[in-house]
């Protein structure tokens, strides 16, 4: 059991280390998303990718882990937590303290995650906003007023001023 808690120990101290990482690249993506820098922001969301990809790999050994020692308490590993866990080692208080301070520093990790990707989502809606309302300005500034051309029976016959295009024009 002692082997295994070391285990788990060390797979969450390198989840909760990447899971700061990705925090990181977080923050660092909010004034690239408000400079509109696309380029950067890219590259920013490949190294995430890789984080990610690294966060996916230990999440699965951190299950297996989980598993283990809900094997040896006897216990069903879809039910077995990590603050269950953290209660059921009242007699050795060392691992108990160091479990506990690797699951805050984890969770603490997400929760701050959660917030400034929360934000981002924020930007690249009010960003996606901006363009939309750009393209909409373009495409009226195409049109120009109807002319007054009415036709016998009184209706509007007169067609718009300008070019009436709708599709992108790659000679422009």
């Amino acid at each position: 059991m002692a082997s295994l808690m070391e285990h788990l120990l060390d797979v969450l101290g390198k989840e909760s280390g990447r899971y700061e990482e990705l925090l990181e690249l977080s923050r660092k993506k909010t004034p690239v998303i408000i400079k509109g820098d696309l380029a950067r922001l890219q590259a920013i969301t490949e190294e995430e990718q890789e984080v990610v990809g690294s966060i996916q790999r230990m999440e699965r050994e951190r299950v297996e882990v989980t598993a283990d020692i809900a094997n040896v308490l006897n216990k069903a590993a879809e039910t077995l937590k990590i603050p269950d866990l953290i209660r059921m080692l009242t007699g050795r208080s060392h691992e108990q303290q160091q479990l506990a301070a690797v699951h805050d520093r984890l969770r603490t990790a997400v929760h701050d995650l959660r917030k400034v990707n929360e934000q981002n989502r924020e930007l690249l809606a009010h960003a996606l906003t901006l363009v939309e309302f750009d393209v909409n300005l373009i495409q009226a500034m195409k049109r120009g007023p109807q002319t007054a051309n009415y036709n016998k029976g009184a209706y509007s016959a007169g067609g718009s001023l300008g070019t009436e295009k709708t599709g992108f024009d790659a000679r422009q």
